[in-house]
């Protein structure tokens, strides 16, 4: 059974930092994509960043040129948050999507983001 398990989550000033990340565990097999989304209270879930199997990345316009995904030979995928602002602030999740007979998509848990002074 798959697993994904999000961290890095927490409190941060606005213009600060934070780095998620999203571990893998179980069977996983064919990764096609892996991606951040985001929810903040009362909004739909929203499409931050994505990262294909081809390292072709995608981001919101509202993130770019402060958001970086990236991931590793582990099947980890991280979300280098920079310049946060207040808007930045809702649960974030992490979704991998994997091809095998089938497409099918994995979804963490979630980390809560907030940016606060």
């Amino acid at each position: 059974q798959v697993q994904l398990v999000e961290s890095g989550g927490g409190l941060v000033q606005p213009g600060g930092s934070l780095r998620l990340s999203c571990a893998a565990s179980g069977s996983l097999f064919s990764i096609i994509a892996m991606a951040w989304y985001r929810q903040a209270p009362g909004k739909q879930r929203d499409l931050v960043a994505s990262i294909a199997n081809n390292g072709y990345t995608n981001y919101a316009d509202s993130v770019k040129g402060r958001f970086t995904i990236s991931r590793d030979n582990n099947n980890t995928v991280y979300l280098q948050m920079n310049s946060l602002k207040p808007e930045d602030t809702a649960v974030y999740y992490c979704r991998y999507t994997t091809f095998s007979k089938a497409v099918q998509q994995y979804w963490g848990q979630g980390t809560q983001v907030t940016v606060s002074s």
